[in-house]
């Protein structure tokens, strides 16, 4: 059964409130998981956990997070991710926007990228696959 996205943010949201102890009011679909909810790299296990116990998903840790990406030479020069890299990042994340990244595409703003709309539609993309 295919689910809204209404519903699935009401989950997503409860996710995070719980892992990252944070405001309903401070998870909206712009907030930015790390930068705006203060969400640490230990907070992804709790993250990640919590949302494939509540939409019964399985999430790859490498889907959510593309470390081999950012630390692979072919893809980043001089802590920058290159074109190629942000063509492979668009490939593995087609449920991420990734415009604000293109427009400073260093490895260090990477963390900051992710929201929880983009989130929600990971989610999305994989409950109503």
């Amino acid at each position: 059964m295919a689910l809204t996205e209404d519903e699935i943010f009401a989950k997503v949201q409860s996710a995070l409130e719980d892992a990252l102890g944070v405001d309903d009011d401070e998870v909206t679909m712009d907030a930015t998981l790390v930068g705006d909810l203060g969400a640490e790299s230990i907070d992804f296990l709790d993250i990640v956990f919590k949302l494939e116990k509540a939409f019964d998903i399985q999430i790859p840790r490498e889907e959510l997070s593309p470390e081999d990406i950012l630390t692979n030479s072919q893809y980043v020069q001089d802590g920058v991710v290159t074109a190629d890299g942000l063509a492979e990042l668009k490939k593995r994340m087609p449920w991420a926007d990734l415009s604000d990244f293109e427009a400073d595409p260093k490895v260090q703003n990477f963390g900051n990228l992710l929201t929880v709309g983009d989130l929600c539609r990971y989610v999305g993309a994989k409950v109503n696959d």
